[in-house]
């Protein structure tokens, strides 16, 4: 059992910010910038054995405002028939990601998530008329979000090979089946291998097949019926990773693909035509990401991820519309090591830009964020 939380103080910064312009009824940007003294919410991580090859974990978190949920509810059976090639875990669980999105080591508002892992296209860029740039609003999805479901995992006796299948409610993890009575697929698969003297190297490959509901087959005073939506239109990503290791630096690199439906894309109800020109947005991304262990106190911290469109739902707009650059880099620091509690001195700055995303000009639209705190564990 685990408490964590980290007291912080934090800057923030976004370029363009639509506000109220002079001229009443007009809309502006501006520079908006905020810092202060603050706290993160609270993670209570409760896991354990319930029985040989019976395992549990149970993750209660909050905002900063106290506001609790489960992260993540799960138990597993482990090595069925006593093969390690047959285990199943049933419940709300992180993907078999092999770079966590849930152990990041970053945690700022602008550099606490991995940006390939929930990228969405931009539909239509914003303008004085109608401010803020138009984006996918029939779904909302993150590989990196823990999803409901089913997990197959499978692996050698020295963990080398790695397989795993999962079927999940089409939901993004939410509870109560909210949106409709589909599921999707998640597959990862990976090998570990030596290099000489620099020690154990990873690659491997993922691919999420999903499916979304466009419209409700039932409403009740023109409000959808939870659970009811039909007209389903698919989406996927998939990608190649390697985690690569030599002596004290050890470095991630991932590549991302992802595709959406015509009709997810341009928000278009299946029920509906497809707005004109219509066309499956599809996008190519990439991930470094660098940790320099100087010594078990210290971790240098490095990363960069960049998203480019190569098909944009529309031909009018820019070919670069909401491609990404994001860059990160900080440190953490131990002052002492234990294996009851855990406690960090975490500085990081991080800084994003989004082409063509301002919320009137249809400039490019850049937030940044400089965070430091006591990151404790208990």
């Amino acid at each position: 059992m685990t408490f964590r939380i980290t007291p912080n103080w934090h800057r923030e910064g976004t370029n363009r910010v639509a506000v109220d312009g002079s001229t009443p009824g007009s809309t502006v940007e501006a520079q908006v910038t905020t810092h202060g003294f603050d706290w993160s919410g609270l993670d209570f991580h409760t896991a354990g054995t319930l029985a040989k090859n019976i395992s549990f974990y149970v993750l209660p978190s909050s905002d900063n405002t106290g506001a609790f949920h489960f992260e993540a509810v799960w138990g597993r059976l482990d090595n069925l028939a006593g093969s390690p090639w047959l285990n199943i875990k049933l419940g709300k669980f992180e993907l078999d990601n092999l770079h966590s999105e849930k152990r990041i080591v970053t945690l700022s508002n602008s550099g606490g998530f991995y940006q390939n892992y929930h990228f969405q296209p931009l539909v239509s860029p914003g303008s004085a008329a109608s401010p803020g740039a138009v984006t996918e609003s029939l779904y909302a999805f993150g590989i990196g979000d823990n999803q409901v479901g089913v997990e197959w995992m499978g692996h050698s006796a020295n963990d080398r090979t790695r397989v795993s299948a999962s079927l999940l409610s089409s939901n993004d993890g939410q509870p109560g089946l909210p949106t409709s009575r589909g599921y999707d697929g998640y597959f990862a698969a990976s090998q570990a291998f030596e290099i000489g003297d620099l020690g154990l190297q990873r690659v491997g490959g993922f691919a999420y097949l999903g499916q979304v509901p466009t419209f409700p087959q039932f409403t009740q005073q023109g409000v959808g019926v939870p659970g009811t939506g039909i007209g389903n239109k698919s989406f996927y990503r998939a990608g190649g990773i390697g985690m690569w290791y030599v002596k004290k630096l050890d470095v991630t690199t991932i590549y991302f693909h992802g595709w959406d439906n015509a009709f997810l894309g341009s928000n278009t109800p299946a029920n509906m035509p497809l707005a004109a020109g219509a066309q499956a947005p599809t996008w190519n991304g990439g991930l470094v990401e660098t940790h320099y262990n100087y010594n078990p106190q210290l971790i240098l911290i490095h990363r960069y991820e960049l998203i480019r469109m190569s098909r944009q739902v529309f031909a009018a707009n820019p070919g670069n519309f909401g491609d990404i650059d994001a860059l990160t880099g900080g440190f953490r620091y131990y002052p002492f090591i234990s294996s009851r509690a855990g406690f960090a001195f975490h500085t990081e700055y991080s800084v994003s830009r989004q082409r063509g995303a301002a919320p009137v000009s249809g400039r490019d639209l850049t937030s940044s964020s400089f965070f430091f705190g006591f990151d404790f564990a208990y």
